[in-house]
């Protein structure tokens, strides 16, 4: 959320950042609301004000002028019910409108629409070559019994799945080698809860813009489709100390969407599932650009470590202005090869966010003057399965269908293939 004031002071900066994302904003609509909430505001404040004096007084008030005194605070009691009343119907519209106002993106981000304008950084790795032609990732998952993609829709219905053997394995895998490989850099390992309640989502963005792909249990509580949102609403309402920052979290969760936006993209296979896991670096730190920069290429850099560590060709594209979040200031993908569809896929994104996620929190922190500013806020995917795999799976086959298996991985697994 930006502060009211940031708004009304630029309006035209405001309005380039939404058009630069491609949100319509109702930003004039938003200002005349804030006229009424000021004006109402001012208003209540007087009348409160009038009856706590009024109150003082008639203690001290002769029983004659105390009976006309209490039928004037009658009325001014009335008058101050009927502004709170109206008070609270503008607050209400206001804080819709509010909700809606992205962040804005930073200067460096790329103009575009879709992912298809997100702009190539760098590319790690060499594209493998097959001396036979290659399977795609269903295909040798079956031939090795390692899924049952059949029984998963039975239990679970469309996009249902079940991991077995030795694929279960290599996810857990996965979890535990990324964990030992970031928590020694300061970060605090968590698992958090998918069920969470509709403060959070609204705190990181997701709501009330991406509700439809949000699943709602009960009126108040979603199934977080990223650790991101329980981590961010661990410290919802708090002032943190200034010398506890930056705080670092590597939290696991699992993890769901409804991919309601995906009609028709990546209908078979790993891809794009309903339900899955993830670990997910969330890092809270002081109000400050560069600060917040640093923090975002360090956790960029700590995800591109374990890509290169399982040896995957990769590359990193910055997202333009219409790939990005309501909140993000910019992000980052990174995105592994897969060698049947001859494209890079999506496997990774790093953000940053400023203060946005942290006001709609309340999440602050006081400096060493005592004064109170709102937190920095950034998140990373450490690893995401089962999509991951479905880059280990093809780049790691051998001719006769066997996977070998990431070297970094064996010790976790006790075994460098996969076979039947």
């Amino acid at each position: 959320m930006l502060d009211i004031s940031f708004i009304r002071e630029n309006l035209d900066l405001v309005k380039a950042g939404a058009a630069k994302k491609h949100i319509v904003l109702e930003l004039d609509a938003l200002v005349e609301a804030d006229d009424r909430r000021r004006a109402l505001l001012q208003t209540v404040e007087a009348l409160r004000a009038n009856q706590n004096e009024a109150s003082k007084e008639i203690a001290s008030l002769a029983p004659p002028e105390r009976e006309a005194k209490i039928s004037e605070m009658q009325t001014l009691k009335a008058e101050l019910h009927k502004g709170e009343e109206e008070l609270k119907t503008v607050m209400s519209e206001w804080r819709r409108l509010m909700l809606l106002v992205p962040n804005m993106p930073d200067i460096t981000v790329p103009e575009g629409e879709s992912d298809e304008a997100n702009q190539e950084l760098r590319t790690w790795g060499e594209l493998p070559t097959f001396d036979f032609t290659p399977k795609d990732h269903m295909e040798l998952a079956l031939n090795l019994d390692l899924i049952d993609l059949e029984r998963g829709t039975k239990v679970s219905g469309f996009r249902g799945y079940f991991l077995k053997g030795d694929l279960a394995l290599l996810a857990m895998a996965l979890w535990r080698f990324t964990l030992d490989r970031i928590v020694p850099k300061g970060f605090t390992p968590m698992m958090a809860p998918a069920l969470v309640r509709r403060e959070s989502f609204i705190g990181t963005g997701f709501l009330p813009q991406s509700e439809e792909d949000l699943y709602k249990v009960q009126d108040e509580l979603y199934l977080a489709g990223t650790g991101e949102v329980p981590t961010m609403g661990y410290h919802m309402d708090e002032i943190l100390d200034a010398s506890t920052l930056p705080l670092k979290y590597v939290t696991f969760s699992s993890c769901f969407r409804r991919e309601i936006g995906a009609h028709g993209k990546d209908m078979k296979g790993l891809m794009r599932v309903h339900e899955f896991f993830k670990v997910e670096q969330v890092v809270l730190c002081e109000a400050s650009h560069e600060v917040s920069v640093r923090h975002h290429e360090e956790l960029t850099a700590n995800a591109e470590a374990l890509v290169q560590a399982l040896a995957l060709p990769y590359h990193v594209v910055v997202n333009c202005g219409g790939d990005l979040g309501l909140g993000q200031v910019k992000k980052y993908d990174i995105e592994v090869w897969v060698p049947t569809e001859r494209r890079y896929r999506e496997t990774h994104s790093s953000s940053y966010f400023h203060d946005f996620q942290t006001r709609r929190l309340n999440i602050r922190y006081k400096d060493n003057e005592g004064k109170l500013h709102y937190a920095h806020s950034l998140n990373n995917t450490a690893v995401a399965t089962p999509r991951i795999l479905v880059a280990i799976l093809e780049n790691y086959q051998q001719a006769d269908g066997s996977i070998k298996i990431p070297a970094v991985l064996v010790p976790y697994m006790g075994k460098d293939v996969i076979h039947r």
